[in-house]
C-alpha cells in the first residue's frame, strides 16, 4: 500500500479498564506506521495526559516497542477510567466541560489521527472528542468483558478466562481434598461471558450468569446430585454482576465514593452452606483477570486490530471500529459497534453446551 496524505502523526491512547492484550496493540500499531513513515506518538493515562500541561506524551518508535513489551500486561502508556471529559469532577464539587482542554491537547501534540483502544464508554466519549476537534478515530476494542457489539472477540477477553479457568484447575484439588464447594467470583461487569466460558473449561457443576435466573434450590439440588453420584466436592463460578435472591446487585462503597460490583461470591458461598450443610470457601479473583501477560489469542488479535487500525488512516477512513468476525478482522461504524450489547445469548451455543454437560446454570 502506498503512503497517503491520510495521516502522519497518530496519536494511541488506552482508555478504560486495562486488561491483557494492550501492549501488543500499540506494538503493532507502531510498526505498522514505521511502514509508512508516519511517527506514532503514545498519550500517557488516556485523556488525563491530554488534561495535562504540558500534555503527558512519549514518542514510539520499533525500538521501543519491541518483542518484551508485547509479553507485558497492563498498558505502557498508563489508562484511566474516571473522569468523563464533558461532566468533568472538579475538586469542589462542581462538574465542568474540559472537552477543549483535552481537544487542546492533541493540537498540541500535533497528530492529524488518533487510535484510541478502549471499551463502549470509551469509544463514546472519544469519538464526540474526535468529531469536535477534528481529529481522524480509529477506534480498537478491548474489555476483558466482551460485551461490546458486533465483533465476536475484543482484546483482553481470552485472557481473563484462560486466568479464570486456571482458578478452577487449582481448587479442584484442594477442593476434593477438603470435601467443599468452592465458589469463584469472576468479572464480567453486566455480561456473564467470562463465568460462562471458564466454567465449561474448567468443569464447573454450576455457573451463574447475570442474564440468567437462579435459585438456591437449583443450586443446591446440582449440588445434592453430584454428591450422590459420589463426588465429595463442587465447584460454582459466579459472574460479579449476578444479582441476590431480592433482585439487587451487590456492590461495596469504595473510599472515592463509587460502588463497584463485590460481594456476590460470598453470598451465594453463605447460601450453599445453609441450604446443603457443605463447607464452602469462596474465592473473588478480581484484577488478577486483568494484570497478567497476554495469552497467545489475545497477542495474535491485538497484533492483527493495531495493523488494520494504520491500514484504515492510509485508506483515509476514519470514526471506524475494527472488529472480528469470521476468522478476520472487518471495520465497521464506531456508532454501530457501541450502540449494540452483546449479553450472553441464553439461548445460544455456550448456554446449551453448560446445559447439555449436567451443569445448573439457572432455571428453566
Amino acid at each position: 500500500m502506498e503512503r497517503t496524505a491520510a495521516a502522519k502523526r497518530i496519536g494511541i491512547l488506552t482508555s478504560g479498564g486495562d486488561c491483557a492484550g494492550l501492549n501488543a496493540v500499540i506494538r503493532a500499531a507502531v510498526h505498522r506506521a514505521a511502514h509508512y513513515g508516519w511517527e506514532v506518538v503514545g498519550i500517557e493515562d488516556g485523556t488525563q495526559g491530554l488534561l495535562a500541561r504540558p500534555v503527558r506524551y512519549v514518542n514510539l518508535d520499533v525500538n521501543r516497542v519491541d518483542g518484551a513489551v508485547m509479553r507485558q500486561g497492563g498498558t505502557i502508556l498508563g489508562t484511566t477510567n474516571k473522569g468523563d471529559p464533558f461532566a468533568y469532577p472538579m475538586a469542589d464539587g462542581s462538574k465542568k466541560d474540559r472537552s477543549q482542554e483535552i481537544i487542546g491537547g492533541l493540537r498540541e501534540l500535533g497528530v492529524d489521527s488518533l487510535i484510541g483502544i478502549g471499551g463502549d464508554g470509551s469509544m463514546a466519549i472519544l469519538r464526540q472528542l474526535a468529531h469536535i476537534g477534528g481529529i481522524k478515530l480509529i477506534g480498537i476494542p478491548k474489555t476483558i468483558d466482551n460485551d461490546l457489539g458486533i465483533t465476536e472477540m475484543s482484546v483482553g477477553f481470552d485472557t481473563a478466562v484462560a486466568v479464570a479457568t486456571e482458578a478452577l484447575d487449582r481448587l479442584q484439588p484442594t477442593a476434593a481434598s477438603h470435601e467443599r464447594v468452592m465458589v469463584l467470583e469472576v468479572m464480567g461487569r453486566d455480561a456473564g461471558h467470562i463465568a460462562l466460558s471458564a466454567g465449561i473449561a474448567g468443569g464447573a457443576d454450576v455457573i451463574l450468569l447475570p442474564e440468567l435466573v437462579w435459585s438456591v434450590a437449583g443450586v443446591a439440588a446440582k449440588i445434592h446430585r453430584v454428591r450422590d453420584g459420589g463426588r465429595n466436592f463442587a465447584l460454582v463460578v459466579v459472574s460479579e454482576a449476578v444479582k441476590t435472591m431480592e433482585g439487587n446487585a451487590a456492590k461495596q462503597e469504595f473510599t472515592d465514593g463509587q460502588r463497584r460490583y463485590g460481594g456476590i461470591g460470598n453470598y451465594i458461598g453463605h447460601l450453599i452452606a445453609e441450604a446443603t450443610g457443605a463447607e464452602t470457601r469462596v474465592t473473588v479473583l478480581g484484577h488478577v483477570q486483568r494484570g497478567c501477560p497476554p495469552g497467545h489469542n489475545d497477542r495474535v488479535l491485538a497484533s492483527a486490530f493495531g495493523v488494520a487500525a494504520v491500514d484504515l488512516l492510509a485508506e483515509g477512513k476514519s470514526d471506524r471500529l475494527v472488529a472480528w468476525s469470521n476468522r478476520r478482522v472487518i471495520d465497521i461504524p464506531i456508532t454501530d459497534a457501541i450502540a449494540t450489547y452483546a449479553a450472553v445469548d441464553t439461548d445460544g451455543t455456550l448456554v446449551t453446551t453448560a446445559r447439555g454437560l449436567g451443569i445448573y446454570v439457572g432455571d428453566v
